[in-house]
Order: C-alpha cells, then structure tokens, then sequence
C-alpha cells in the first residue's frame, strides 16, 4: 500500500463530525498540480482555507475512488493571500462572511493574520467594521488559535484527534498549562485516557518519576485494574508491590504518599487484625453502605402476622398446582422477612416461587417492582411472570454527569425513594458491589427486597461478589433449592449442569435430544465443524436460522477466541457482496446482514417500531447483551442501522460503534443474563483461572432447546474438577456479620 506526504489548502469540508473528529475534505497540493485530493479520517476541526501537511496510505475506495487516509496530520499557517482568503470566508470565524474576507485582504493581504492576532482594531479601517466587532473578530480569531496550538501540543505526544477535542473542550485555553504541570489529570478527567497514556506525556514534559502527582495517579491506577479484575480492595502489601512495580520506585515513598491520600481522602485503608485493606474511597463507602443497609432492611420480621400456609394452600386450589416443601417454605420466608436471597440451578423452580411471592403480594395490595441487571434479562423476567420488568438501571432512573458517560448518576436514592412494597431482583449473581449499593440507597426501609439468582454462576463482571457473600455471611435469610422437577429431569441439559456443579463429569457418550457431545482434537477441525454446525446442521435439525444459534466460548483471543470465530463464523454466514455496503471500524468489518451485540448500556440511545399499519412507536435505550442484525449501513452520512428484538430500529453514528461487537460469537462471561435456542461451546484448550467448573456450568445453562459442546473431554473434565474460583478481595461477607454483632450487642 502507497504512503504519500502532501502539503496543501483545504478546499472543501464534505463531512466533518465534532463529536469525533471523523472528517471527509479535499486539498490541492501547495507544489503539485494534481487537482484535487480526497482525505478522510479522525482530525482537529477543519476549514476550507486552511493549510494542511498530511500524511497517509492511498487507497481505492469503490464508491468516492482514489483517497488517501489519515495517519499523520499537523496544521501550518495559511501561506498565500487567496489561502487566508479561503480561510476567512469558510465562515470559521463568526461575523466574517466572504465579502469581508475580500474586503480584508484586498486592505491588508498576507498580512491579514497577523493583524487580526496582534492589532485586531485596525480591521475597523474596512467600512462595515466597527471597533467594537473588531476586536470581537480578534478574540475569536485568538480562540481558534488557542484551539489549533492545543490540539497540535498533544498531538506531538502521540494524543488521536479524537481524545485532542475531548481535552480541549474540557480544560480550554488551559490546556496546555494542564498538561505540562499534571498530565495525570487526563486519566481522572477524560473518559478513555488511562495511566499509561498520561505517564508517557508526562516522561515528555519532564514530571519527576517520584512526583506526588504521579504516585498518586499510580495508586489509583492499581487499584482501578483491580476493580476491573473484580476486587473491590487490595491488601496493602499487594498494592504497594504493584505500585512500586509500576512506577518503578521505592515502596517508602509509596508508602508516605499513601498515608497522605488517606489523610486527604483520596484512598480509604481499612485497618484489621488481619492486615490493612486499601480502598478507592467509594469502594469502601459501597461495600460498608450495603452491609449496613442489607442488616437494617432484614432485620423485620413478619412470622405470625399472617397465615401464609392457608394463603398458599388456596394458591395451590387456584392455580391447579402444588408446591414442594422447598418452594413452600421459600414462599413463606419470602412473605415473612426483610430480605430474602431464593438461589439455586436450572429446573428447581425459581421462576414458580416469583409468581407465587407475586400473587401473594397482589392479594395483599403490595405494589410490586421488577427488575434485573440487564435488558435480556429484565426480558425474560417480564416474560416469565406476565409483570412488567426492567433494568435496575432503569429503575432507579439513569442520568450521566457527562457526555461520555463515564460518571452515571441515578434520580432514585435516599431523598427520592423507591415507591415499592416488594422488590424482586433476578440473576443477583450478576450484581456487582457498585450497582447493588445504588440499588439499596433507593430503598427505603419496610421495603421487602427479595434477591433470586444461581449463586453457581459466574460472578459479576463489576467488582465484588456480592450474592456470594451475602449468603456466606448466614445473616441473611436463604432459601436454597436443590430438588429438580420431573420436567426438567427430562432435560440433558439441566441433568448434566446440576452433575458439573456437584462435581460429576457429564454424560458425554449418550446422544440426547437437547445435549450432545463431539470430540476434537485438531483445532482446524474443530473450527470447520463449528462453521458446520451453525451454518447447516443445526439449523436444519432445530427447523430454524443460523442467528438463533450462539457460540459461547471462554476467550477473545487464540484460535478458537471470539474475534477469529467471528470472522470466520461472518465470512461463511455473511459473505461480502457487492449488494451488501460494509465498513471497517476499528479493525473490524460491519457488513450489512451481520448479527451483532450491544456490549453497553446505553439509556439515551432513540430507537423506532414502524408497524405494518405505518404507526411508529418511538422509545429510548438499547442495553447489554442486546442482539440485533444490521439492515443498512450509510457511508455518506456515517451511520449504521441495527433491528433489535420487537423491531426496535436504531440508528448508530460510526463514532458509537466502540458500543457493538460481532456477535456470531460471545464469550461465556457476556452471555450472563441471556438465553439462546441452541448453544456451541468449543473447549479444546486454556489457562487453568479461566477454565473452572463454573464457567462450564454457565455455558451450558444459557441454552434452552439444544447445547452442543465440541472439543476435548479431557478439557471438560479438567473443567468440572476445577472448582478454584478466581479469589476476589472483597469484605461484604466479614462486615454483615460484624453488623449483625454490633446489632445483637446493643
């Protein structure tokens, strides 16, 4: 692929988003007479007139033709008068349209410049120019000056144009001023700029390697990438370890800095007889909130009030069924306490026990709320219960203190409660420390908080462990339900989940209906009966379309990762087609007709239903886990469409994108929450913290008609004997029952 260097005016902004950055324009070459050139790519704001030095590879685009793409881009000053000229008229600057951009050059030609940076009064010599517009034309010109050597400052530090705008129009004209005395700001302010990017501008504007401001921003980053690995703390030893390794020195000047941070309430370190445990202060202040808060919710008791077995056997005569001794007494705990946690597997009844606790609930007037951490969860809730439900996110109502949604607040808290009797929370196994503290800041105190969920499951991918700890702590009410049903005993799937969590291998020689087994050893042969398997077999067998088949796999990178099973699951299923328009967003191809996944929340996103009839149903919020295929993709207006599930139709801006993924493919961990028609799970090979029995167990129950796992038993029964889950730092457990202590003390 060619590189080329031009120099050149800009001569017009076809497109240009500022949100972004991403720009379509051309320029003529300063010392070619090669006509116009087509460029494209993510830069600081542009404007006919200006001049410009790219450099980048030349591609044949099959729609716009010859162009060239961006990678290296700097601003020069406008070097000739109908450059300035051009400049002017462009309208960069408000209150100058063309003819007074003539009218000044024609006064002041290569000179303009200057005279608007330095002596901006004397623009009033042009009849039309008071000296008050003048100068105001002066200090724009000055803004946009100050906008320009910004945006060029951190571009010589390796900063896209992308996060250059981002930091420019949150710091201003003191930018720069921000960045040469505390670039470690970026990392706290500016959503997508870490440690490691600060750390390297701040190597290049000279910040001491033992600077505070560095330390400290080291610390935070240590314990943020613990956060990301599900600890809510780390052991002081741990952290200063890591810190020091990090920054490479000594864990004495850590240490002092530390003790300052405490001091100043930048970090919380918990002293115990056991050691020091090292928060973010918010971690600590959630973790203690919701032990605190779980304690005063539970602590009611409800036992004699009502006659809920005589409720229950009327329930029984109505509905035409009959609860076993598990699901009665869970249904009498549920009515009778504060909090209530309902776990158990597949099959066991969880979801009757939820619809019994709701008609009791409605028999005694209670107002019920439903909710679930996401979309597809909250989906097959309301599903399942015939009660509407809905993120908690939702329910608490979302807001985002900035446009890049990175500090989220909720409306819902303790000044503005929630208006509910009883609160039922399913898949509380995906709850993570953070999101359940909000949750019970919303609740107030007489309100019944019931918890279901698999505590087998893979734990949250926030920090903390949260429905693990509550039920280990004993201070919390359980109901835990082992017995499986004679319908779901029929089920391979539910026979063989229950055996990988009591430790049993599962029956990987008979052919069931809904479960089967096929070894591999080869990973060529494995990929190709993957490809088989979703493309033919399956949905042939299961009468239905490749989309409703879902591959689960542990990892994102190796052979058999979700990024190469997408491709080769997207190359066999959705082929490129001259009737199919595509585009390459960070690395990956979008194609019109791919299935693809929504990997965020996002609350403010517009979407649409269009009727047969015509009528249009408008509604907002597109959430985790969300699977939707791609009907149309606009490279001149630079969006995507995606149909969701209901025929929800969204429109994302290319520069949204970093919010879907391919999803021919998922890992297991992102399929928490979801259920899939039929489920392929290759296992052939991986790291021992990654293949455990519960990641096994996960896998297998998203699947509701067909599991199919393909690979080696020896990798499933490595599996199943692999019970070590990755320990997570957390004290929820430890703090219940020292409030439980405290309480029954006093």
């Amino acid at each position: 692929m060619k590189t080329l260097t031009v120099e050149g005016t800009v001569e017009k902004v076809t497109f240009y988003n500022p949100d972004n950055g991403y720009a379509v324009f051309t320029i003529t070459d300063n010392e070619n007479d090669q006509g116009e050139i087509t460029c494209v790519g993510y830069i600081p704001a542009v404007n006919p007139g200006e001049s410009v030095k790219i450099t980048g590879s030349v591609v044949n685009h099959h729609f716009y033709g010859e162009q060239i793409n961006i990678e290296i881009f700097e601003k020069t000053m406008p070097k000739t008068e109908r450059a300035i000229e051009l400049y002017l008229a462009s309208g960069v600057i408000k209150g100058i349209g063309p003819k007074i951009a003539k009218k000044i050059i024609e006064r002041f030609g290569k000179r303009t410049l200057d005279i608007m940076d330095f002596e901006p009064e004397r623009l009033a010599e042009i009849k039309g120019i008071s000296k008050e517009k003048a100068m105001t034309i002066g200090e724009l010109y000055k803004e946009k000056a100050e906008e320009r050597r910004a945006m060029l400052f951190l571009g010589q530090y390796g900063i896209s144009p992308t996060y250059a705008l981002k930091i420019y129009k949150r710091y201003k004209e003191r930018t720069i001023d921000i960045v040469t005395k505390n670039p470690y700001a970026l990392a706290e302010d500016i959503f997508g700029i870490g440690f490691r990017i600060a750390d390297s501008i701040a190597a290049n504007v000279g910040i001491a390697k033992d600077s505070p401001f560095r330390i400290r921003a080291g610390v935070k980053y240590v314990l943020n990438q613990a956060a990301g690995n599900g600890h809510v703390f780390l052991p002081y030893d741990e952290l200063i370890e890591n810190a020091a390794e990090l920054l490479s020195i000594a864990p004495q000047i850590i240490d002092n800095e530390m003790t300052a941070m405490h001091i100043e309430n930048y970090i919380w370190m918990d002293r115990r007889a056991e050691g020091t445990n090292v928060y973010l202060n918010f971690f600590f202040y959630a973790e203690s909130y919701t032990a605190r808060k779980l304690y005063e919710l539970s602590d009611t008791d409800a036992e004699g009030i009502y006659d809920y077995d005589r409720e229950i056997d009327a329930l029984e005569s109505a509905e035409g069924i009959t609860f076993v001794p598990q699901q009665r007494e869970a249904i009498k705990q549920a009515m009778e306490n504060g909090v209530l946690v309902i776990t158990g597997g597949p099959g066991t009844g969880k979801t009757t026990i939820i619809n019994a606790i709701i008609k009791l609930c409605q028999a005694e007037g209670l107002e019920i709320e439903l909710a679930a951490p996401t979309g597809r969860a909250a989906k097959r809730m309301e599903e399942a219960t015939g009660h509407k439900a809905q993120t908690i996110h939702r329910l608490l109502g979302i807001n985002f203190l900035d446009e890049d949604s990175k500090n989220q607040t909720f409306e819902k808290n303790e000044d503005d409660p929630l208006e509910a009797d009883v609160i039922i929370i399913d898949e509380s196994s995906m709850v993570d420390i953070t999101l359940m503290h909000s949750l019970l800041k919303a609740i107030p105190l007489g309100t019944r908080l019931i918890l279901a969920g698999d505590s087998n499951q893979l734990p949250s991918v926030g920090p903390g462990n949260v429905l693990k700890d509550i039920i280990s702590s004993g201070v919390i009410k359980v109901a835990r339900l082992t017995e499986i049903f004679r319908q779901a005993q029929e089920s391979a799937i539910v026979t063989n989940a229950h055996k990988i969590n009591r430790g049993e291998y599962p029956d990987l020689k008979e052919k069931n209906k809904d479960f089967f087994f096929m070894k591999r050893y080869n990973t060529a042969e494995l990929l190709s009966l993957i490809v088989s398997l979703v493309s033919v077999r399956l949905p042939k067998y299961l009468k239905c379309q490749p989309q409703d088949i879902q591959v689960l796999t542990p990892m994102r990178k190796s052979p058999l990762g979700v990024v190469n099973l997408n491709t080769l699951l997207q190359d066999t299923l959705n082929p490129p087609s001259r009737s199919k328009r595509e585009i390459e967003l960070r690395k990956t191809v979008f194609r019109e007709g791919d299935k693809v996944m929504q990997i965020k929340n996002n609350y403010n996103i517009q979407w649409k239903i269009i009727e047969k009839n015509g009528d249009i149903t408008d509604g907002v919020g597109i959430f985790n886990g969300d699977e939707g295929i791609i009907t149309y993709i606009d490279n001149m207006n630079e969006y995507i469409e995606v149909v969701f599930d209901e025929n929800k139709v969204v429109h994302y801006e290319f520069s949204q994108m970093d919010e879907v993924e391919l999803s021919y493919a998922v890992t297991i961990h992102k399929s928490q929450g979801s259920e899939y028609k039929a489920v392929v799970m290759p296992l052939l090979s991986g790291p021992d913290m990654l293949m455990s029995r519960n990641l096994l167990y996960t896998g297998l129950t998203r699947a509701r008609e067909l599991a199919v796992i393909a690979g080696s038993p020896e990798i499933i029964f490595r599996m199943v004997d692999n019970n070590k889950e990755i320990s997570r730092y957390t004290a929820l457990c430890s703090k219940l029952k020292e409030f439980a202590e405290f309480a029954g003390e006093k």
